[in-house]
């Protein structure tokens, strides 16, 4: 596996010194930058993403240990390595405590400097990828699929495949458990960034107060509790996919400096004067109307248009019910212990089948899942099904056809069996021609 580039700040007044760790240090998975004094690395700094910085203790324009305390006070999950000579290791040793995580003693060891810069990266890739993980749903590098075979599950993957390579932001909207969570993963598995964890964000989660910080991160001292100074979460989807979830309940305030960042990629943390480039795709969801919440002045307008850049709109699963025996097939297969295989009685396939589903495909899972435990000898009936589901279905007023009912079946049997056309035939009585023509009259439907 190809090893994932990153960058060395090296700070020096010698420029011997610079050239020497410039020569030595890069290869092909590390790029080594040069400052003469503080002021140039503070620039550096602003302009730049560094995992390790290589300092010497002793710097012309500024006073002791002082630039160290700055870059430790001011950027999280950065390694830094002092330069010293031969009567500072008093200093080094204080330095050490300040936050440095080794030295080096001039003139160099090059064989115990690259093991010190290569130990002081794998630190930094340990402390990102521990607050990254309490960030992403550790389920985004899981292949996931979004299961149907509905006219209007087909346009959505063609939608999912055509957007997923570009860069545009995209809005998923429809209504609570319609699956807008596997849509955005499904996108970000398609994409370019697919390699590094997706950063997810319930905005309904997110503290008004501190919405900002949490977005965005902050500098010690900006606001009363801000210890030190820490990342938000534009930091952590450097890179990857930030997938905001119920964009509707974002601050109003917050909406404008997100706006800002999706036009220039370019952000702030609180407190903090300079700019930090980003590279980051935006995914967004909400089942809000987001038009009325514009309309009600509840909503930036402005932000609206930016993130409905590229709308991709997921019906609820009563407007697409055909999809329902794929459904039931794929999480009685997932869902059930040691893989066992269950089966469901026609009557209780025709109870779910009349049933509305309000919670859409959040609460089949549900349903399902409780009908596994409830199964005798691996079979749902009826008696599996909630109470309220049975008797919603025994009121309906409108009766499935012979027709659809007969569709259903064959679907769900070329289902359990893999798509074997053969066998699928063979189970159901019929022969593969008649299969053959039935499966294209519903490909015509």
């Amino acid at each position: 596996m190809e090893r994932e580039k990153y960058t060395i700040l090296a700070i020096d007044d010698e420029e011997s010194i610079r050239r020497l760790l410039q020569k030595e240090l890069a290869t092909d998975h590390r790029e080594v930058l040069t400052a003469a004094d503080a002021s140039e690395a503070r620039e550096m700094l602003r302009t730049n993403w560094f995992d390790v910085i290589v300092m010497d203790l002793r710097l012309p324009d500024i006073h002791d240990l002082d630039l160290l305390i700055e870059i430790k006070d001011s950027i999280p999950h950065i390694e830094v390595v002092m330069i010293t000579g031969q009567g500072d290791i008093d200093s080094a040793v204080r330095a050490i405590k300040l936050g440095a995580c080794d030295f080096i003693r001039k003139p160099f060891n090059l064989e115990r400097l690259e093991l010190v810069v290569e130990k002081a990266h794998q630190r930094v890739l340990l402390s990102r990828e521990n607050t990254i993980l309490r960030h992403s749903s550790g389920l985004d590098q899981e292949p996931v699929q979004f299961i149907g075979n509905s006219q209007t599950v087909r346009d959505i993957k063609f939608l999912i495949n055509k957007v997923a390579p570009a860069t545009i932001p995209v809005l998923l909207t429809g209504e609570s458990g319609v699956g807008k969570d596997v849509i955005a993963r499904l996108i970000h598995q398609r994409s370019a960034c697919a390699a590094h964890p997706m950063i997810i964000k319930n905005c309904a989660s997110l503290q008004k107060d501190l919405a900002r910080s949490e977005l965005f991160g902050h500098m010690k001292g900006s606001f009363t509790g801000a210890d030190e100074s820490r990342e938000g979460l534009m930091a952590y989807a450097h890179d990857s996919t930030l997938f905001l979830d119920e964009i509707g309940e974002l601050p109003m305030g917050v909406q404008a400096s997100l706006l800002r960042i999706l036009e220039t990629q370019t952000y702030r943390r609180v407190g903090e004067k300079e700019e930090r480039k980003v590279n980051i795709r935006f995914l967004f969801a909400t089942n809000r109307n987001l038009t009325e919440e514009v309309e009600q002045g509840r909503f930036n307008e402005a932000f609206f248009h930016r993130i409905n850049a590229f709308n991709i709109e997921i019906p609820s699963l009563s407007e697409r019910k055909e999809d329902l025996p794929l459904l039931v097939n794929f999480f009685l297969m997932r869902l059930s212990p040691d893989k066992t295989l269950y089966r469901i009685v026609d009557s209780a396939m025709d109870c779910i089948l009349r049933y509305n589903w309000p919670g859409n495909v959040r609460e089949l899972r549900n349903v399902l899942e409780r009908s596994i435990i409830l199964a005798e000898n691996n079979i749902i009936t009826e008696r599996c099904l909630p109470r309220e589901l049975v008797s919603i279905s025994e009121d309906s007023q409108a009766p499935l056809t012979l027709e659809s009912v007969e569709k259903n079946h064959i679907l769900k049997m070329l289902h359990f069996f893999d798509s074997n056309r053969q066998k699928t035939a063979e189970s159901l009585g019929i022969s593969r021609k008649t299969l053959y023509r039935k499966l294209e009259k519903y490909a015509g439907q």
